[in-house]
């Protein structure tokens, strides 16, 4: 799987909106490779748009695209500061994405060894699929602008059932959490409660 991450500071969140239903229906049936897309934005104002890709290869094709240029011209017109990251390196939970999620969460952070995070992230997925199974998915990107930066993004069925959730499991109360935790630093969060998910049919 590749990712390509898109965000900026929506100035006109129902345009930005209006452009993906767009890109949906007028540049979306020529994106070969196209998987899926986690996009919404945030209270304060911050969009995100996790767009998947089966390889680099195939978001490059799309990116070159004249249709893909014209639309992100438009598109462009309703985010302000907007940043780019790529990821051929993806670490997944489950399905990855999932189109069932009420509530997703994205987190940016940088970690002093992702290759470890990505080591307790195996070992645990046994555990964490028994004891939260309102984790509907989630997806580790790697940017590759940056070692060490990267984008979760976590699938839940709810948001209710995620803060009940982190309410009775802080970090202090398993080892696994207190060495991930440990490993990541500058962590942003972008609560996406009314998430737009979209997959490949």
């Amino acid at each position: 799987m590749f990712i390509q991450i898109v965000q900026g500071r929506a100035v006109n969140p129902a345009g930005i909106d209006e452009e993906f239903d767009r890109w949906l229906t007028e540049v979306q049936p020529g994106a070969e490779g196209w998987r899926g897309s986690t996009s919404g934005t945030t209270a304060d104002g911050e969009f995100i748009a996790i767009v998947r890709f089966e390889s680099a290869d195939a978001a490059r094709r799309n990116s070159q695209r004249p249709e893909q240029d014209a639309w992100w011209r438009r598109a462009a017109q309703h985010l302000a500061d907007v940043a780019f990251h790529d990821s051929s390196r993806v670490h997944t939970y489950k399905e990855g994405g999932s189109d069932d999620a009420g509530f997703v969460q994205v987190i940016q952070g940088h970690s002093s060894d992702m290759e470890r995070m990505a080591e307790l992230a195996r070992t645990g997925e046994e555990d964490l699929a028994q004891r939260a199974p309102h984790i509907l998915g989630m997806t580790v990107a790697e940017h590759a602008d940056r070692p060490g930066d990267f984008t979760q993004t976590v699938y839940f069925s709810s948001e209710e059932e995620a803060r009940r959730w982190e309410r009775d499991n802080p970090p202090e109360s398993n080892e696994t959490f207190v060495e991930a935790f440990s490993l990541m630093s500058d962590l942003r969060y972008f609560d996406l409660r009314e998430p737009r998910l979209v997959s490949a049919k």
